[in-house]
């Protein structure tokens, strides 16, 4: 009998499974940095990704061969419209894991997001008692993004949460009852130089076999009557097929987050600091209006896609320095 092995994937292939399509185009958060202030401060954002430019600046990363020379990297566009504050989530906290405690929802909303909201949802914030913050574990604001407003055809918002951290509860709180209502710029939530997190959902690749999908050796031609398959599913007995095996199917379109993107460049096209729009505006978006950043390295997904934007999670530096560009290339 021959043998019975196949080629292991090598990509390190295991560590997000199932690799099936997503069910939705709004990529989830589920973890919030926890940052030390006094001062409450929103930790998310979110835009969407427009296209790609070439960033010229000095490299400021200290203790690396090219520290202070001129490096050109790439740089992802993603234009930040202002988004919209609509709604208040406080979470509480028992043995079970963490439970709505109340929503509260701003007045006079436009009617493209009061139309996303139940009838009964829509109720004046209260006064809260000191017995209501001791419930109170997290308070997170309720954003609306609208994809209308940078020039593209879909009407219908994303409503998403982002977590509000720094201080205690009841300033947290008071924080957010002063935003409902108001649309918040991307240049209060960060500033050029620091980091962010994006999450989006990947460009899809449609069906794959398990040579392209996870990489695994093609077989010599002589082995067998095919050649881009695994050599073997498993064992005859326990007649078995593991999880672990590679198989075909979905590649692309999955939830994905990357860390620590520094932003190089926000800014606003009304000041032309950057004239960052290609002749004929961007592939497949067109042009650039409004606010936007440009971060350093690749974003997840194709262009128009929602993306994200999170406090840096990790390795948050103790001081931010100001990137030095000296050209955007379009």
């Amino acid at each position: 009998m021959g043998h019975r092995r196949h080629s292991a994937p090598r990509r390190g292939s295991l560590a997000y499974l199932p690799r099936g399509r997503a069910k939705s185009m709004e990529a989830r958060i589920r973890a919030w940095p926890k940052i030390d202030s006094d001062e409450p401060k929103l930790l998310g954002y979110a835009g969407f990704k427009a296209g790609c430019v070439q960033l010229v600046s000095i490299d400021d990363r200290e203790k690396t061969p090219n520290h202070g020379k001129q490096l050109v990297s790439l740089g992802t566009v993603i234009v930040t419209p202002p988004n919209l504050i609509v709604g208040m989530r406080c979470y509480s906290n028992d043995a079970n894991g963490k439970h709505v405690y109340s929503d509260f929802y701003a007045n006079n909303l436009p009617k493209n997001v009061s139309s996303l909201i139940k009838s009964n949802d829509k109720q004046n914030v209260p006064e809260f008692l000191e017995k209501d913050f001791k419930k109170i574990e997290d308070v997170y604001a309720l954003i609306a993004v609208t994809p209308k407003n940078i020039g593209l055809e879909q009407k219908k918002p994303y409503v998403f949460e982002a977590s509000v951290s720094g201080g205690d509860v009841k300033k947290q709180f008071e924080f957010v009852k002063d935003l409902l209502g108001k649309e918040v710029k991307i240049d209060q939530i960060f500033e050029a130089g620091s980091a962010v997190d994006t999450a989006a959902i990947t460009k899809g690749k449609g069906w794959e076999g398990p040579i392209t999908r996870w990489g695994v050796k093609r077989k010599q031609h002589k082995s067998r009557k095919s050649v881009r398959e695994v050599g073997s599913l498993g064992p005859i007995s326990p007649q078995y097929v593991m999880y672990t095996v590679p198989r075909a199917g979905q590649r692309g379109l999955h939830q994905r987050i990357e860390y620590n993107k520094k932003i190089m460049v926000m800014d606003n096209t009304e000041n032309i600091k950057y004239d960052i729009n290609p002749k004929g505006g961007f592939k497949h978006f067109g042009n650039v209006n409004g606010d936007f950043i440009i971060l350093r390295g690749s974003v997840p997904g194709t262009y128009k896609r929602l993306i994200k934007l999170r406090t840096q999670i990790r390795n948050a530096p103790a001081k931010i320095t100001k990137p030095n560009i000296l050209e955007v290339v379009v």
